[in-house]
């Protein structure tokens, strides 16, 4: 079986590599681009924002130094908060915790796994 930390690793990659042979692309182009899950390259955007390597323009996504330090990283705070306070969680615990939508949620969480923050016991449903 794959890692799961190591995974989020991989497609943080992926998502480096289409925006560096395509250039800036929304949200829509990078699933079709490279083939992720939307959670998926939600981790990867968390992933990509705690090594100061993604910025978002409102519509776009570039390699750039982040302009997402704020936001994801506040986010993942909010997260680690809950993590800190219960043994376990899920998405779904998660999302009433936080009052995070789950995109939100999955970037946090893709900051926390680069940080050596977290441990994935299963992987995510493909519904999410």
């Amino acid at each position: 079986m794959i890692d799961t930390i190591e995974q989020f690793g991989r497609n943080a990659g992926i998502v480096w590599d289409a925006l560096h042979t395509y250039g800036p692309l929304t949200e829509e182009q990078l699933i079709d681009v490279t083939g992720l899950r939307r959670y998926e390259l939600h981790i990867a955007i968390g992933w990509l924002a705690r090594e100061d390597k993604i910025l978002f323009d409102g519509e776009r996504y570039h390699l750039d130094s982040t302009n997402l330090t704020w936001d994801i990283g506040h986010e993942a705070g909010k997260v680690w908060l809950a993590l800190a306070t219960r043994d376990e969680l899920d998405l779904s615990s998660l999302t009433q915790l936080t009052k995070l939508d789950k995109n939100k949620i999955c970037e946090a969480l893709g900051w926390l796994a680069r940080e050596d923050k977290i441990q994935v016991k299963q992987r995510f449903p493909k519904g999410i």
